[in-house]
């Protein structure tokens, strides 16, 4: 079930980010602990002309900022957290033609570091394209400013 709440506020964010914007990435659903992206099969994202096979560093994005996203879905008030460390492990290639959507989940909050889990797929969610695990450093949302919290939030009080 879709959180509105969460999910205008993955969608604002994602729709900040100039990547996101280039690739077409953007938000399917959002609530508490989980968030699926999908990334657009589009001509920029292929990485073997000859096959149309999706370059990995496309995928790799989308699990990034999947992964990154999902923080908003677990923390109480919006605060940026930039990734430490994330590990992409690569099942198979993506079919040429098709988007890829990639679910994340946050597993363990702490004050300083929260734990994430994504896979990507494409229409089957049990064929998994690629998997990882990422943490991310919480900066506090003091450390956000102002301005930029206000236009992720809508508003919304926290």
């Amino acid at each position: 079930m879709n959180d509105e709440t969460l999910f205008g506020r993955v969608s604002r964010f994602i729709g900040t980010l100039r990547h996101c914007q280039h690739l077409g990435i953007q938000a399917v659903s959002a609530r508490k602990n989980e968030l699926v992206v999908e990334l657009p099969y589009t001509d920029a994202i292929v990485g073997n002309p000859e096959t149309g096979v999706i370059h990995g560093g496309a995928i790799t994005t989308l699990m990034d900022t999947a992964s990154g996203t999902v923080v908003i879905c677990a923390l109480p008030e919006f605060e940026l957290c930039p990734t430490l460390d994330l590990r992409v492990d690569y099942m198979r290639a993506a079919e040429p033609g098709h988007p890829v959507y990639a679910r994340a989940i946050v597993y363990r909050v702490t004050n300083n570091i929260i734990f994430t889990r994504c896979e990507a797929y494409q229409a089957d969610p049990d064929q998994t394209i690629a998997h990882c695990v990422g943490t991310f450093m919480r900066i506090g949302p003091e450390a956000t400013p102002k301005a930029y919290r206000e236009l992720i939030t809508g508003g919304d009080a926290e």
